[in-house]
């Protein structure tokens, strides 16, 4: 897995620039877009209104009358023109700066009004379209230079066109509109590319804020990194965001919690801690922000969560829950729990085997042999005083006596008497070291919470053991007499204690559910027989299958069976 290099950051500026770009030609793109509307604008406004002129001119009665009185003159006299009052009004059009100029022509397409006198009389210098009968708007060079033209015909009372009405705007009287255009357009323009020189620097802050300053490169590594750390370990992973949200799990923690698979709908990512169905005492540490482990007992599992609050550069990154499964470790520490009880006992027996010999060595050292003789074959014959075990006969198997022997060394010190039921019958041998483990696991734990239990009572103090075995099956029948289980109270369920005063985990909550869990390994199991009560303890039963020998059990259930023939 390869480390994110720091370096110097380039992202955003990359990204500033070609938002520069992007803009920039926008800018420019619609610039010219809105000049080209613009200017076609201003055309189309001269050109609306140089018809509008030559329409309200072309129908006066006072035009037609004087424009049907020169159109049937032979030879046209100036000086009478620009007296005349056609010229007159057409000045006073102009006069008003409502068109830049308005020419009236008679049918021949001599000028009857001209802004330049001199012209009056003479034949017009451009197409007298008009005099076909249509209206035409265009764009022409004249004698007065480049304008926007419009050309009505001059109809006479019988609908006979006798003339036209020619107005126009020449394209240097359209220049100042234009430039007024242009001077506004530009304006927003550059207060576009201000805001958009802002809204840059804003966006660039914030990618960095949000991306934590780290390049693309640096964000893909991570989320590599992130995928071969999450499904590469065993530990259960949890993240949380800063807004409470679930933003990634491993395969590890769904298998651990039960949680939905990430292909449901139901799926934990994206919903919130508090209702994506976590195990309460996991959701009120996340609440709390509790750094201290916690342990949960889910699907049989015994797990320790641990919250731990996430912080880069002073920014809230949210929360990792980290998911260890203790299962095993808490199993091993049952069996270790046996171990050392066997150690303890062979300690006390060693002991008392030195006390003895002491007295032999003493006895043979002063020369009474015979005493000494008398005193070996008394021990011989009783076996070790401390701790004796009535009933331990019927245990054939060399693991469980031991066992068994070694608690009673317990019981012993705490004031109980450990007894084996007369009714045991346990035929053949453990099968191996393994399975030794899980059986006195198993009655380890009870006679522990039996011992307790028995501690309760006032007088009397006792437990009783019974074991059975059928077939390579192993039954165990744990007795006490203390005042029984109350009534309502689950022992198996996570963090119930019993009240132990062994001063070891068992029967605080830990010891019942796994040997539970352990048992169930072995498809067997534990459960209260009897709860007790009114005077009388509690029963506890186990079922461990495939712990016995099952071809010695047969043999020697064979030799039994052969006896009693």
């Amino acid at each position: 897995m390869s480390a994110v290099r720091s370096g110097p950051r380039h992202f955003a500026s990359r990204i500033m620039r070609l938002q520069f770009l992007v803009i920039g030609f926008l800018i420019v793109l619609v610039t010219a877009g809105t000049l080209y509307a613009s200017y076609d604008n201003v055309f189309q406004r001269a050109e609306n209104r140089s018809l509008t002129i030559a329409r309200s001119v072309a129908v006066m009665p006072s035009v037609i009358a004087e424009v049907e009185h020169y159109a049937g003159e032979d030879k046209l006299d100036a000086q009478r023109l620009k007296t005349g009052p056609l010229q007159q009004m057409a000045e006073a059009i102009v006069a008003r700066g409502e068109a830049y100029f308005v020419v009236i022509t008679e049918d021949r397409g001599l000028r009857l009004s001209h802004p330049n006198p001199q012209e009056l009389g003479q034949k017009v210098s451009t197409d007298p379209v008009a005099l076909a009968g249509i209206e035409d708007v265009s764009r022409d060079h004249g004698t007065l230079g480049e304008s926007v033209r419009a050309k009505v015909p001059i109809y006479s009372a019988k609908g006979i066109v006798i003339g036209e009405v020619s107005v126009g705007v020449t394209t240097d009287s359209l220049t100042g509109a234009l430039m007024t255009s242009f001077s506004w357009i530009a304006l927003f323009a550059v207060m576009a590319a201000v805001l958009a020189v802002l809204a840059g620097r804003f966006t660039v802050r914030r990618l960095k804020a949000q991306t934590l300053g780290l390049e693309p490169s640096e964000i893909a590594q991570l989320v590599r990194d992130q995928q071969a750390v999450l499904y590469g370990v065993t530990e259960g992973v949890i993240g949380i965001g800063p807004d409470r949200r679930i933003t990634v799990r491993n395969k590890a923690a769904r298998q651990l919690l039960g949680l939905p698979h990430r292909t449901q709908l139901e799926d934990v990512v994206g919903r919130h801690f508090a209702s994506a169905g976590l195990d309460p005492a996991l959701v009120a540490a996340i609440r709390d922000r509790n750094k201290a482990p916690v342990r949960l007992a889910v699907n049989g599992n015994s797990l320790i969560a641990k919250v731990t609050d996430v912080t880069r550069d002073g920014v809230d990154l949210g929360q990792v829950v980290l998911l260890s499964d203790v299962t095993t470790i808490e199993a091993l520490g049952t069996k270790l729990d046996a171990v050392q009880d066997m150690a303890d006992a062979l300690r006390a027996q060693r002991h008392e085997f030195a006390n003895r010999m002491h007295a032999v060595l003493g006895l043979i050292s002063l020369g009474k042999m015979e005493q000494a003789e008398e005193y070996l074959r008394e021990v011989m014959e009783t076996g070790p005083k401390i701790a004796q075990v009535p009933g331990l006969e019927a245990v054939s198997d060399a693991y469980l006596s031991a066992f068994i022997s070694a608690k009673a060394v317990r019981a012993h010190e705490l004031g109980v008497q450990l007894r084996v039921s007369p009714q045991s019958m346990l035929f053949g041998q453990i099968a191996s070291a393994h399975d030794a483990q899980d059986a006195t696991a198993v009655l380890g734990n009870l006679l522990d919470n039996a011992f307790t239990a028995a501690l309760k009572s006032d007088e009397d103090r006792w437990v009783e053991v019974d074991l059975l075995s059928e077939g390579a099956t192993l039954h165990l029948a744990v007795s006490d007499s203390g005042p029984g289980i109350p009534p309502g109270l689950d022992i198996f369920a996570p963090d119930v204690s019993t009240g132990s005063s062994l001063g070891s985990t068992h029967g605080k909550g830990v010891g019942l559910p796994l040997i539970r869990r352990l048992a169930r390994a072995r498809s067997g199991d534990v459960w209260v027989a009897d709860p007790g009560g009114s005077g009388a303890g509690a029963v506890v039963c186990a079922r461990l299958p495939a712990v016995i020998d099952d071809a010695k059990n047969s043999t020697i259930s064979r030799h039994l069976r052969e006896g009693n023939g």
